[in-house]
């Protein structure tokens, strides 16, 4: 397939290697900027420009992936095969499926001056996917398919990528236990607590656990073990390893015995990462340390992370985790509501913006997390059974990646977390069928 453009950009270069890899089987789009030669190339060709030629599937593009800069965009969304689309244009195709398409990737509305939330990350509430609506869907890979039909329409013998819908899990160790490896300060204080405010339960549950007698509440790896060995998956394991606790980041400390045997453990039959914490991202020398740490636990290199409570910033956060050798990453949704924060069901590289460069950095956004739906869009857990079923459907009808976030806690066996480990087990033995 080759595509001519009056100006090859370094936006337009990374979004058509984008859709190559969706659409096609290991034959990239080839960009030219001479009309002759595409004129004269046989086969299968996109006019991504102005000029009208006849018998060539033209698509006439708007202006973004030829601007340089970060300007506010004027987006009129319109309904097209029952989804939103924009940018409409002529030719073809009725939107110019590369800038829109470039513009959800990239994320480019974060770029642009906008309100934070109560953690002081970009509010969902200000994105076009929330406001149009399209937040709960990949509209993206939706509109891959209707381009890849539009393409055969016109070239009928073209030969198409046909993915296969891949389901990823992934858990993040906020809180590895409830009682175990806190500390006998750290116990005893919270045990005085317990007593004068009358809640024995609690207080019976903590002797009983840290006299072994019973196991800790927050303790499903063992549990886990069987579920990932029963339905094939291979999960992934973002620990947070904070040696400064405090506020949010109150996993027990990576000084101890607890924190350092649970992720060696893990570190030999999964795939681990780094899980940054809260003031890891305004000091640098806290992530190095972090990522250090894990590093010579495991005895491995760390190239995989995803921020503690969602807390990243761009460009900013991904630059640095580039530097200190992460080049996957896990944090593309959003921490306060379930959806598709790129509005997209498919690994992609993350484009750098501000420096107008495709990076080496990949992105495997996240739909789900267990977090979202029970404190911040109060579900319960058979309303969140609803809310994975959803997303399972529309994935697997684009054949793409769902990526979901569950943790520790909402596994093990406390009764304040009573429902959500049946629901995670159900979604995985008997709704699904995986081929991982």
């Amino acid at each position: 397939m080759l595509l001519f453009t009056p100006h090859i950009t370094s936006r337009l270069s990374y979004i058509v290697g984008f859709f190559s890899k969706e659409i096609f089987d290991g034959t990239p789009i080839r960009i030219t900027s001479d009309r002759q030669e595409f004129l004269d190339t046989p086969g299968p060709r996109i006019n991504y420009s102005a000029e009208p030629m006849d018998s060539i599937f033209s698509l006439t593009p708007v202006p973004l992936l030829f601007e340089s800069g970060i300007t506010a965009q004027t987006i009129k969304c319109f309904e097209y095969k029952g989804h939103k689309a924009f940018f409409a244009t002529t030719g073809d195709f009725p939107f110019d499926i590369f800038a829109a398409s470039f513009y959800l990737l990239s994320r480019y509305e974060e770029y642009l001056p906008h309100e934070k939330d109560e953690y002081g990350r970009y509010a969902y509430k200000n994105s076009l996917a929330w406001k149009e609506g399209f937040l709960d869907i990949p509209l993206v890979n939706y509109w891959l398919l209707e381009f890849k039909l539009a393409l055969q329409h016109r070239y009928a013998d073209l030969v198409f990528r046909y993915p296969a819908f891949k389901f990823v899990p992934t858990y993040d160790i906020d809180l590895a236990y409830s009682y175990l490896f806190k500390g006998s300060l750290r116990n005893l204080v919270a045990g005085g607590k317990e007593l004068l405010t009358g809640r024995w339960r609690r207080l019976s549950e903590r002797i009983a656990v840290l006299g072994g007698r019973r196991p800790d509440p927050y303790d499903a790896y063992e549990w886990l073990d069987s579920l990932h060995l029963y339905c094939r998956m291979k999960p992934y394991y973002f620990f947070l390893v904070a040696a400064q606790r405090k506020g949010v980041d109150r996993n027990i400390p990576p000084s101890g015995p607890g924190l350092r045997e649970l992720v060696a453990y893990h570190a030999a039959g999964y795939r681990l990462g780094i899980h940054p914490s809260w003031r890891s991202g305004d000091n640098d020398r806290l992530l190095r340390e972090e990522i250090e740490w894990m590093e010579q636990v495991t005895d491995n290199s760390i190239t995989r992370s995803r921020q503690h409570y969602i807390r990243f910033t761009l460009p900013h956060t991904y630059r640095r985790l580039l530097f200190y050798g992460i080049d996957q990453e896990f944090s593309m949704g959003y921490g306060s509501i379930n959806g598709f924060r790129a509005s997209v069901a498919s690994s992609f590289y993350w484009y750098d913006l501000e420096r107008e460069e495709e990076t080496t950095m990949r992105i495997f956004p996240f739909c789900f997390m267990d977090a979202n739906a029970r404190y911040e869009q109060n579900f319960t857990p058979s309303q969140a059974m609803t809310e994975l079923m959803h997303y399972y459907y529309h994935i697997r009808k684009v054949n793409g990646l769902m990526v979901t976030i569950w943790h520790n806690n909402f596994l093990g066996t406390d009764p304040a977390f009573a429902g959500w480990r049946e629901v995670y087990e159900v979604f995985l033995k008997e709704e699904v069928f995986w081929d991982v």
